[in-house]
């Protein structure tokens, strides 16, 4: 049980599967300069997480907490913080990738990581918005500033970026074509997606042409083989920057572009993604949540590759 000074939070001594995840009690941080301490009452859990439980990446070897998104309230705030107050309730990314630490049940981050939570959703549905919305917000209009009536081609339209993507397309006006297996066809035209493709019997560059712009979640081979099916001038979004002088390479000689971005914490990014929120055009799919203790069986699950939408940790 955690105490006045301590929390509970998810941790891990070794890299490594599910398993190595485990509840540690933990000393409670406090805000300093222009930062708030956060109740966290719900927090995401995406692909990253579990990529970075087993492999490191960017946060290397542990002890540490995984999590970026965050909904919560307000506990107390650090000098120079204006924007909230104790008792307000903000939803928000922590700064990727060195911010981490969201899978506790409180954490500290600079005040303007965060937006006031859309008083329309409840916590959980906040929570799983943060990592994915501005990850396709910054993709499609940040970079690729999707205008009415452009064609955009969303990979993985079902999983937690896919589908945020897809409804910030659809509220920009775009026409969107989506791969996604046949089971979550269904799904995805409920979201507005205007053509589906079935990755698993179709070969996406045989059935797309002209995309103005693609937001690839995939990577490698997918990245490649999608600037085949881009205009020219045509742009290629992928989240998931490797570096890769080959993938720049094969866009120049196509006469198309190829950009690789990293999500950043955005308050004003935050702040548009709950407009859309408000105004009905943005909801999470949850595909399941899990108690914080919980955490090992909702990488499990996240491991398969086979949700829809969202896992979300929850606290007591």
């Amino acid at each position: 049980m955690s105490t006045a000074n301590t929390m509970r939070a998810i941790s891990q001594d070794i890299l490594g599967g599910p398993e190595v995840l485990k509840e540690v009690e933990v000393e409670r941080p406090t805000p300093g300069p222009s930062e708030v301490l956060v109740r966290v009452r719900a927090a995401g859990v995406n692909p990253t997480d579990w990529k970075h439980r087993e492999l490191g990446i960017f946060l290397g070897e542990p002890p540490f907490v995984l999590g970026w998104d965050v909904s919560g309230v307000v506990e107390a705030v650090g000098i120079g913080v204006t924007l909230y107050g104790p008792g307000d309730e903000v939803f928000g990314m922590l700064p990727y990738p060195f911010g981490v630490g969201s899978h506790a049940e409180y954490v500290t981050a600079p005040a303007r990581s965060f937006a006031p939570k859309p008083s329309s959703i409840d916590h959980t549905q906040a929570g799983a918005l943060p990592l994915v919305a501005l990850t396709a917000w910054q993709a499609l209009v940040d970079t690729a500033d999707v205008q009415p009536g452009q064609r955009v081609l969303i990979h993985a339209a079902a999983g937690g970026v896919g589908h945020a993507a897809v409804q910030i397309a659809k509220a920009r006006g775009a026409y969107v074509i989506g791969t996604a297996s046949e089971g979550k066809h269904e799904f995805l035209r409920g979201l507005g997606v205007d053509e589906l493709i079935d990755y698993r019997t179709t070969d996406f560059t045989e059935a797309v042409r002209d995309v103005d712009v693609v937001l690839d979640a995939m990577g490698g081979e997918y990245a490649l083989r999608s600037l085949r099916v881009l205009r020219k001038g045509g742009l290629l979004v992928t989240i998931l920057p490797q570096g890769s002088k080959e993938l720049r390479a094969e866009a120049g000689k196509l006469g198309v572009r190829a950009v690789e971005m990293l999500v950043e914490a955005d308050h004003t990014g935050m702040k548009a993604i709950a407009e859309l929120v408000e105004a009905g055009k943005l909801r999470p799919t949850i595909a399941e949540t899990f108690p914080l203790a919980d955490a090992a069986k909702a990488h499990a699950l996240g491991d398969t590759g086979r949700t829809t939408g969202k896992l979300v940790l929850v606290m007591d």
